[in-house]
């Protein structure tokens, strides 16, 4: 496999993509820009990442206010290492928060304020998911929460929880835009159990609970917004340098102010990822080499295998670690 290095765009995954040791080959490469990224990282989180990344447990990883900075870091780490072995990306996108790492590549926020930002977002994102367990009465399973509905095309969920809404059921909404025939959904724990029967009854598959920290993505989030908003205004956008989507809107940021608005808005609307690899797709077509292969910058393969349910002629491969990188290069 051979791969323009000139002719990729890069797809930064979110939240769920950690593991213990992620992005540490990176680090142990000699890389000087992940050397710096670390050393950045540690002074605002007043942890030794390396130790942090080495040490923490699968549990604790999973906390909102871990992943978040630490899923940041990895993929920051890996857009750095693919710099330095010549890769310079066409465009760029993030899955939820991934997002922030896609807004260091198209260079509309630096490395430094996106780490502080996730760092004080993964906190306000974890104390608001602890307060709605604590009114549920510590209860995770009674507390608002989110569903993936399994074949049912988007716009037929879309569709149904708008009638179910009209009908009386409140709390409701769709999250993430996952795939031709995955949503997932958030929402009120009744909400949530009453929306399951509904959804099998209308075709679907399959609806799982997830094991997820708060119902993401929804207006049930709106008190986050209040807590981030003044930790984010302050914060230079610049006009992105390098094509940049929008989980919000899934199609191109035109600007830095636009790119600050969609941050905000990012936390209580829906992930429309489907939207992002189609404008993608269409993009590549706009260009006169087209885009060659979109890479999966950071832990996992998740976004790997959203982009090979999309359809697209364009391929995605890992480039969350070394071994990956170095298969692409072969």
């Amino acid at each position: 496999m051979s791969i323009n290095k000139n002719s990729v765009a890069y797809l930064f995954p979110g939240q769920g993509a950690q593991y213990q040791g992620m992005a540490l080959d990176f680090l142990n490469s000699g890389s000087r820009a992940v050397k710096k990224l670390f050393e950045t990282a540690g002074a605002i989180y007043g942890k030794d990442m390396e130790a942090m990344l080495r040490d923490t447990e699968a549990e604790t990883l999973k906390r909102t206010d871990v992943s978040q900075p630490t899923v940041t870091l990895a993929n920051l780490a890996a857009a750095a290492f693919l710099g330095e072995q010549g890769y310079t990306p066409l465009a760029c996108a993030g899955f939820s928060l991934g997002e922030y790492a896609a807004l260091v590549c198209a260079g509309v926020i630096s490395a430094e304020d996106c780490l502080n930002l996730v760092k004080i977002r993964g906190e306000v994102m974890q104390q608001s998911a602890d307060r709605l367990r604590e009114a549920a009465g510590g209860d995770a399973a009674a507390a608002p929460g989110m569903a993936a509905v399994i074949g049912l095309a988007p716009e037929q969920v879309e569709s149904l929880i708008a009638q179910w809404k009209e009908a009386g059921l409140e709390d409701l909404y769709a999250a993430n835009i996952n795939s031709p025939k995955q949503v997932a959904v958030s929402g009120t724990a009744r909400s949530l159990a009453e929306a399951e029967t509904r959804f099998k009854e209308a075709g679907a598959r399959r609806v799982l609970r997830l094991q997820v920290a708060g119902p993401f993505h929804s207006p049930l989030l709106a008190g986050v917004v209040e807590a981030f908003t003044p930790a984010l205004e302050p914060v230079v956008f610049n006009d992105p340098q390098v094509p940049l989507f929008s989980n919000v809107t899934g199609k191109l940021v035109s600007s830095g102010a636009e790119a600050k608005k969609l941050a905000i808005a990012q936390i209580t609307s829906p992930v429309r990822w489907i939207d992002e690899e189609a404008s993608i797709a269409a993009f590549s077509k706009t260009l006169p080499q087209g885009i060659s292969a979109c890479l999966e910058t950071g832990p996992g393969k998740v976004l790997q295998g959203l982009w090979r349910d999309a359809g697209s002629e364009i391929p995605c491969y890992g480039a969350g670690t070394i071994e990956e990188i170095s298969n692409m290069d072969n």
